[in-house]
C-alpha cells in the first residue's frame, strides 16, 4: 500500500477514535447542553426532570388560584379567597359532643332538612367538603359534619381545620350535644355496648376522658343541647326550632325555667336566681298552679323587685346579645331559676321571653321542671 492510499485510513482512524471519545465524555457528563431544545425543554431522548416539575408547578398554581372557576364558585385552595363570592360558600354546621348524647339524632334531622350530612369527617377533611360544595352550582348549599372520638386520630387536626375555615370567610357553626354521665350510662349498658375511649376499663372511665378530651370544643359551641332527659321526639322538636326556618335570625334564646333542688342546666348560658322573691308555694290559695297562672304571675310580680329585674335584665341581655352577634354566637340559652322549677322562674321566664321577642329576638321558651312535683 503507497503512502498515498495509507493517508485516508489514518484520517478515517483519527475520526473513529474522536467520536469514541465524544461519546465516552457524554455518557460521563451526562447530554452535551446544544442537546436540549430551549423552546421545549426536551432532549432527543425526551422531557427532563426540570421541565416536567416546572409544568406540574404551574399547573397546580393555576388550579389553586381557579379551582371552581368553571362552575361559577370562585374558590381558593390556600388560605386566601380574595374575590369569592360570599353567597358560593356553604352554610357550615359542625355536631359534636358526648357518645351517646344523640349525635346520630341530630345529624339526622338535619338530613330531613335538606341538609348534606357527613357521618364521623376527619377534621382535616371538612375545609375540602366546603370547597366541593362550592362548586355544586348551588346544589349543596347547606353542609352538616358530624366530628366524634371515633376518629381520634384526626381529632388534633378540628381547631386547625376550624382556623382555616376562619381564614376562608367560611360561616360555621358548632352544637354539641351534652347529657349527664348517669344518663350516659344508662344508655350504653341498654344497647350493651362499651364506650368508644373505654379500653379495658368501664364506661364511666370513658365518658370521663371523652369529656376531658371534647372540653375545649365544648367551649367554643355555639350551640349546646343537654339531652339528659330528652327523649328523641323532643331533641329533634329541639333542632328543628333552631334550623328549620327558612331565613336565619341573628340570634335565638332559648329562655329555661328550672328548680334549683333538681340542679343547674348544664346547657345554660346564664343563670339568673328568683329566689330573691317570696315564693307562692307558701301561699295556699296559688300553692297548686304553676307560673303560667294569671294569678301566680300577677303575684310574683307585685313583689318588691320583680319589675325592676325584669327591665335591667332585659337591658343587660340587649348588651350581651349585641356581643353575640359581634362575635357570631347565633344561640343563647338562659336559665331562670327558683326552688322547685314551678312558680316564680316559669312566670319570670314567660315575661322575658315575651320581652325578647319584642325586641326581635327569636325565642324559644322551655320549662323544665314544672310538672315535677
Amino acid at each position: 500500500m503507497t503512502e498515498h492510499d495509507a493517508q485516508p485510513t489514518a484520517q478515517r482512524d483519527q475520526a473513529h477514535e474522536r467520536d469514541q471519545a465524544h461519546e465516552r465524555d457524554q455518557a460521563h457528563n451526562g447530554p452535551a447542553e446544544d442537546a436540549v431544545r430551549p423552546d421545549t425543554g426536551r432532549t432527543d431522548a425526551g422531557r427532563t426532570d426540570t421541565g416536567r416539575d416546572t409544568r406540574r408547578s404551574g399547573a397546580d398554581q393555576n388550579a389553586g388560584q381557579d379551582t371552581g372557576q368553571n362552575n361559577g364558585a370562585q374558590v381558593s385552595t390556600g388560605s386566601e379567597t380574595a374575590g369569592v363570592p360570599e353567597a358560593a360558600i356553604p352554610e357550615l354546621v359542625i355536631i359534636s359532643g358526648m357518645s351517646g348524647a344523640g349525635r346520630s339524632t341530630a345529624a339526622k334531622c338535619l338530613e330531613d332538612l335538606g341538609w348534606f350530612v357527613v357521618d364521623n369527617l376527619p377534621p382535616a377533611l371538612i375545609p375540602t367538603m366546603v370547597e366541593l360544595g362550592a362548586r355544586s352550582q348551588g346544589n349543596v348549599a347547606r353542609i352538616a359534619v358530624v366530628v366524634d372520638v371515633r376518629g381520634r386520630r384526626f381529632f388534633d387536626n378540628l381547631r386547625e381545620s376550624l382556623a382555616d375555615l376562619d381564614t376562608r370567610g367560611v360561616t360555621r357553626r358548632i352544637v354539641f350535644l351534652e347529657s349527664s354521665d348517669e344518663a350516659l350510662v344508662r344508655r350504653f349498658e341498654s344497647v350493651r355496648r362499651p364506650h368508644p375511649l373505654q379500653g379495658d376499663g368501664r364506661i364511666v372511665d370513658g365518658i370521663a376522658a371523652e369529656r376531658e378530651l371534647l372540653r375545649e370544643l365544648r367551649g367554643d359551641a355555639d350551640l349546646v343541647i343537654d339531652t339528659s332527659s330528652l327523649n328523641v321526639h323532643e331533641l329533634r322538636a329541639k333542632m328543628d326550632a333552631q334550623f328549620a326556618g327558612e331565613e336565619e335570625p341573628e340570634l335565638r334564646a332559648t329562655v329555661m325555667s328550672f328548680g334549683f333542688k333538681y340542679g343547674l342546666p348544664v346547657d345554660a348560658d346564664l343563670v339568673a336566681d328568683m329566689r330573691f322573691l317570696p315564693n307562692p308555694h307558701w301561699v295556699p290559695e296559688l300553692r297548686p298552679y304553676t307560673g303560667l297562672n294569671e294569678e301566680v304571675a300577677a303575684y310574683v310580680f307585685n313583689q318588691p323587685g320583680a319589675k325592676e329585674f325584669l327591665d335591667r335584665y332585659a337591658e343587660l341581655l340587649r348588651l350581651i346579645a349585641a356581643g353575640y352577634r359581634r362575635e357570631g354566637k347565633r344561640y343563647v340559652t338562659i336559665a331562670i331559676g327558683c326552688t322547685g322549677g314551678k312558680h316564680r322562674s316559669v312566670a319570670m321566664s314567660e315575661k322575658l321571653a315575651a320581652r325578647l321577642a319584642a325586641e326581635g329576638v327569636e325565642t324559644v321558651v322551655v320549662h323544665r321542671d314544672m310538672g315535677r312535683e
